[in-house]
C-alpha cells in the first residue's frame, strides 16, 4: 500500500513494471495504480507535515526506533521510504488542509513549538526510522485503509500517546511489536470516535456539535451561576470544546498528563459520557477565574487551560459522575 505501483525486489531480478502501456504515471483513468498514487501523496503530505510536530515538547519522536521496519529499510530492495516520498513530490501542502474544526485552532498554544521547516529536523543515517515515521506510516495506511474518512487533522494527536505507549514499554519482546499493537488499538479507538471527524455527521446525535451542547448543558445542571456567565458572554462549546472532545484533551496537556487521563478515560465502560463530565470539571475548577474575567481573559484561559493537576480535575469529574 505505499509502495510505488509496480516496484519488485531487486534480489529477485524481476524487471520493473510500474510503466506498462496500459498504466503509466499520466494516465487519467481512475483505475490506474498511478492515478490512486498521485491522490495519496496529497493525503501523505498532510499526515506528513502533522507527524512532524507531534508533541514537540519532548525529543521521543524524533528519536530512532529499535525496531524500523526493515522490509522497507532493507537496501536489497528498491522501496521508498513515506518520508522520502514526501522529499521527493513537490505538491503544495497548503492544498491538502483538511482542518476539520472550521472555528478554532486543532493546536495548542503551549505545543507550537516544532521547528517550521523538514531542513531543521536532524537526518537519520541510512537504515534508521525516527518514531514519526512509523505514526506516519500507521495513519497513512489507515487512510487507505478507511477510504471513507482518509485522513483528517487531528488524528496524528490520537495516535500519538498510543505509540509512545507501547514504544517505551519496559519488556523488549513487547515493545517490538508497538507498531502492530499502536495500529490496532487507533483502529479499535477511531471506531468510537470517527464520527467526531466526519463534518456531514456535525449536527447529528452522534456529531461533534450534539456533544459539544452536551457539556453546557451539563455544566448548567452542576454550575448554573458559571454557565449564565459563558451565554453572557457569548462564550460558545465550538470555541474549545471542539478540540477538547475530538482530539480527547491531547492537546491540552503535556503527555503524561494525558496518559493518565485516558487511562481512567478508557477504563470507564461509559468512557465518552465521562469524557463530557471531564471537560465540564475542567470549566468548574477555573470558576472563579471565568466568573472575574471578560471575553478575552476566558478565551486565553479555555484555549490553553491554566490548571495542569489532572488528578484534581478527574476527582472532580468522579464527583460529578456520583451525584447523577
Amino acid at each position: 500500500m505505499i509502495i510505488q505501483p509496480g516496484i519488485a525486489k531487486a534480489n529477485m531480478g524481476v524487471s520493473r513494471e510500474d510503466v506498462t502501456f496500459e498504466d503509466h504515471p499520466l494516465n487519467p483513468n481512475p483505475d490506474s495504480r498511478w492515478n490512486t498514487y498521485f491522490k495519496d501523496n496529497e493525503v501523505l503530505l498532510q499526515i506528513d507535515k502533522d507527524v512532524r510536530r507531534l508533541c514537540p515538547d519532548i525529543s521521543f519522536f524524533q528519536r530512532a526506533t529499535e525496531y524500523p521496519c526493515l522490509l522497507i529499510l532493507d537496501p536489497q530492495n528498491e522501496f521508498e521510504t513515506l518520508r522520502k516520498r514526501v522529499e521527493q513530490t513537490t505538491l503544495k501542502s497548503q492544498t491538502v488542509a483538511r482542518n476539520r474544526s472550521g472555528v478554532t485552532n486543532m493546536s495548542s498554544p503551549h505545543k507550537n513549538a516544532a521547528p517550521s521547516s523538514v531542513n531543521e529536523y536532524q537526518v537519520l543515517p541510512n537504515g534508521c526510522e525516527a518514531h514519526w515515521e512509523v505514526v506516519e506510516r500507521i495513519l497513512f495506511i489507515y487512510a487507505k485503509l478507511n477510504p471513507g474518512i482518509a485522513y483528517v487533522q487531528g488524528m496524528n494527536e490520537i495516535v500519538g500517546p498510543l505509540y509512545y505507549t507501547f514504544a517505551t514499554d519496559p519488556n523488549s519482546e513487547w515493545k517490538e511489536h508497538a507498531e502492530a499493537d499502536t495500529f490496532f488499538c487507533f483502529t479499535n479507538l477511531m471506531a468510537e470516535i470517527r464520527d467526531n471527524f466526519i463534518k456531514s455527521l456535525d449536527d447529528s446525535q452522534c456529531g461533534i456539535t450534539y456533544k459539544m451542547e452536551k457539556v453546557y448543558s451539563t455544566l448548567k445542571d452542576k454550575d448554573m451561576e458559571l454557565y449564565l456567565k459563558l451565554q453572557e458572554q457569548n462564550i460558545k462549546p465550538q470555541f474549545f470544546a471542539f478540540r477538547w472532545l475530538t482530539l480527547l484533551l491531547s492537546q491540552e496537556f503535556l503527555l503524561p498528563d494525558v496518559i493518565r487521563i485516558w487511562d481512567s478515560l478508557f477504563a470507564d465502560n461509559s468512557r465518552f459520557d465521562f469524557l463530557l463530565l471531564v471537560c465540564c470539571a475542567m470549566l468548574i475548577l477555573i470558576r472563579e477565574h471565568l466568573l472575574e474575567g471578560d471575553f478575552t481573559v476566558n478565551m486565553r484561559l479555555l484555549q490553553d487551560y491554566p490548571i495542569t493537576d489532572v488528578c484534581q480535575i478527574l476527582q472532580k469529574a468522579k464527583e460529578l459522575q456520583d451525584s447523577q
